[in-house]
């Protein structure tokens, strides 16, 4: 009978552990985050987002205060367009 050796006889499975979290834990101290002016002003929103949630209070208050009303000559051409195009 044959056997044949596959592998180091003196190694220690839990050593290659401890140095991979020895790894891990020195690229977390140097990781570091850096966010570009273009990012910023992505946050912080465009003209856009702010127009329409101003419209959006203001609808609010309106319906809130009663003085919303809706037209359904509006209502009923916004939805015959919407079913036929």
């Amino acid at each position: 009978m044959k056997v044949n050796n596959f592998g180091k006889v003196n190694m220690n499975p839990y050593q290659k552990q401890a140095e991979k979290l020895e790894d891990v834990k020195k690229t977390k101290a140097r990781d570091k985050v850096q966010i570009s002016a273009e990012a910023i002003e992505l946050q912080k929103g465009n003209s856009l987002e702010k127009e329409r949630i101003e419209k959006t209070e203001e609808l609010k208050r309106k319906i809130e205060a009663g003085e919303y009303q809706v037209n359904p000559r509006e209502v009923a051409k916004k939805i015959y367009e919407f079913w036929n195009n």
